[in-house]
């Protein structure tokens, strides 16, 4: 599927609404279940894509739209919204998350990106040279990664109290 700013946009639209469906007003043994060292649970993931909001996606493409390949990107720590944002509770990280969101989207949309603004390259750290359309594939890639995440991890929760039925839930042994 080729990358167009308007499907992009209609994924990234939406991940807000869809995590605050999700994890809303969920107790805590749902939001806090993660599949083990280094990996996010629920309550993390707004945390996460927060700091992604602030620190990656748009950020990154200003770089590329400025400087091209002539200045790589800042590295990206991907663990950083832990103590960034420790002090929110997951309906201040959603709220926060969604609101961030549509001031990156407004931000995109001025940006007025064509076939040339998507082909502007710039400067990964570690991948090396990447395209501005490849930045943003990554990024409904990367929102869509998450969801399925915290629904993988949710469901994973419920691995035991399922029962032999777990031989028909491929979730579960992902």
């Amino acid at each position: 599927m080729e990358l167009t700013i308007d499907d992009a946009v209609a994924v990234l639209q939406r991940t807000p609404g869809a995590l605050t469906a999700l994890l809303e007003d969920l107790p805590g043994n749902w939001t806090e279940v993660d599949e083990g060292p280094e990996t996010f649970s629920p309550l993390d993931v707004p945390g996460h894509l927060i700091d992604g909001e602030e620190h990656d996606w748009i950020p990154r493409a200003r770089i590329i739209l400025e400087h091209g390949e002539g200045r790589p990107f800042d590295p990206f720590d991907r663990f950083a919204f832990r103590e960034r944002y420790a002090a929110l509770d997951l309906g201040e990280r959603l709220e926060l998350f969604g609101r961030k969101r549509a001031e990156n989207l407004a931000a995109l949309r001025e940006f007025e990106l064509g076939p040339e603004g998507l082909a502007r390259r710039g400067t990964h750290p570690e991948l090396g040279a990447v395209t501005l359309g490849q930045l943003l594939a990554t990024w409904v890639a990367h929102d869509l990664a998450h969801v399925a995440q915290v629904v993988r991890v949710m469901a994973k929760a419920y691995r035991e109290a399922v029962g032999p039925w777990g031989a028909y839930l491929s979730i579960l042994s992902r």
